[in-house]
């Protein structure tokens, strides 16, 4: 029966339910200290020190929860009533209160601690779960003296707790989860699009980074990844299956490559020795053109055949080279004497005597052929010298011909005389035009005959060349 008289239940505050540091940790009873002293063997006789009054200890301040009868009977007093919730008899009363005070106490850290575990992200729901069902449990069995309604407030904060934890952790993973979805599509996006690439080393390379990043992300639903993955092994294992084919193909290629060029360096080779400048020259020529041509090897081997190719041209080329310097070097006197030879031929210069400078001119061009070729460098500069000579005497035998040419002397005399009689007949209208005023006709058969009289002169002077003239207007 719960005593009318005890004292009312105390209704939990604000500051009652924010969580507060723990307390010492409480000292449990052990066996031992339940079990009766055994008195001593022999009695002991009493000290002066003995015989001195002890002072008793603090008694505890009475609890509005409960109390201990004198007979050790442990009352706790709950909403529903007082209950007897043990036996105490291992001391005074105050000692068995204070005991089972330090269990409700016990309990109240337990349930404040993991609160705030929860509360700042230390411990997870699951964990503050099982706390919360050991105290509640506790709670039940009311094995202690204490305030029922804080602590039963307490659970019912932190299960609350729990509940908004549990639902903040569940957004959290579901966002995570469609953050994981839409990072996991855009990879395979990604891979669909590289499906088809045939940059072989940067799509190969990225598609193992794709695989690290897809094993790097939350993980979300079972069907979504594997339909998502589906699509990014489709895509790899159709690029895989291309690059196989290509490198497969340009192996075969490479091989007839390699066969082909080995076949142009041992030609090249056995011309490299050839003393035939002009005709192995132009043979290298071809060879070059065909290499070219040819399919390319790898890239290794590529440059080794290059080097066994380059150095048989190289070969025949710098043995050309050096032929053609010994050549030159051979020529270089037949220079000495051109140089004389050109001089007499420019000392012909100005012709007054065709004929002699003819048969001169021809003297020098026959002992210039057996005298044999120049050096390329001196070459062209002393052949001018004697083509200009040429020119001259072409242009003196040119001129002589045509004064002594009948028809073109004939045809000037004939030109000059056609203008002189268009004259005449020009003044003989003009004279008729004069007579009967027309001064109109008359300015414009002057201007006829001025055109005329011009084209007279001209055609005079270029029969002039051939002699005196015929005829003169």
């Amino acid at each position: 029966m719960a005593d009318p008289t005890g004292p009312t239940p105390v209704m939990p505050t604000p500051a009652m339910l924010r969580p507060v540091p723990s307390p010492a940790a409480p000292v449990m009873p052990t066996p031992a200290m339940l079990r009766p002293v055994p008195s001593p063997a022999a009695p002991v006789m009493p000290t002066p020190a003995m015989l001195r009054p002890v002072p008793s200890p603090a008694a505890p301040p009475p609890s509005p929860f409960g109390r201990v009868e004198p007979d050790g009977t442990v009352i706790l007093l709950a909403p529903e009533g007082e209950i007897r919730i043990g036996q105490w008899a291992a001391g005074p009363p105050e000692s068995g209160l204070a005991f089972f005070q330090r269990k409700y106490d016990d309990l109240v850290v337990e349930i404040e601690l993991i609160s705030a575990r929860l509360i700042d992200g230390r411990a997870t729901p699951e964990q503050a779960q099982t706390v919360l069902v050991k105290v509640r449990e506790g709670l039940a069995a009311r094995a202690f003296v204490g305030d029922v309604v804080e602590l039963g407030i307490k659970c019912d904060v932190a299960a609350a707790n729990i509940v908004e934890v549990r639902a903040a952790i569940t957004e959290k993973r579901a966002a995570a989860r469609a953050e994981s979805t839409a990072a996991r599509e855009a990879l395979a996006a990604e891979a669909e699009k590289l499906g088809p690439s045939t940059s072989w080393k940067q799509s190969s390379e990225r598609f193992a980074a794709i695989v690290e990043e897809w094993k790097a992300l939350p993980r979300t639903d079972r069907a979504t990844e594997q339909a998502l993955w589906k699509r990014i092994s489709s895509a790899r294992t159709g690029f895989d299956k291309r690059r196989r084919q290509h490198f497969t193909e340009a192996d075969a290629q490479h091989k007839i490559a390699i066969t082909r060029k080995r076949e142009l360096i041992a030609t090249a080779e056995s011309l490299a020795t050839t003393a035939d400048w002009v005709g192995t020259g132009k043979k290298i020529r071809d060879l070059m053109n065909e290499w070219k041509a040819a399919p390319r090897a790898g890239r290794s081997d590529e440059d080794k055949l290059w080097k066994r190719f380059k150095a048989a041209q190289d070969t025949f080329f710098a043995a050309k080279t050096t032929a053609e310097q010994q050549a030159e070097d051979a020529l270089r006197p037949n220079a000495a004497e051109k140089e004389l030879l050109a001089s007499q031929a420019e000392a012909l210069l100005p012709i007054t005597d065709h004929k002699a400078a003819k048969a001169a001119l021809r003297d020098i061009h026959d002992r210039w052929e057996k005298i044999g070729d120049l050096p390329r460098g001196g070459r062209e500069r002393l052949e001018s010298r004697l083509r200009k000579v040429d020119e001259a005497l072409r242009k003196d035998e040119s001129e002589s011909w045509k004064k002594s040419n009948p028809e073109a002397r004939a045809r000037a005399e004939t030109t000059a005389n056609v203008f002189a009689d268009g004259i005449a007949k020009l003044e003989a209208k003009r004279a008729k035009a004069q007579a009967v005023g027309n001064d109109r006709e008359v300015a414009k058969l002057d201007a006829s005959i001025e055109q005329t009289t011009a084209l007279l002169m001209a055609a005079q002077a270029a029969a002039n060349e051939f002699g005196s003239l015929t005829h003169a207007g």
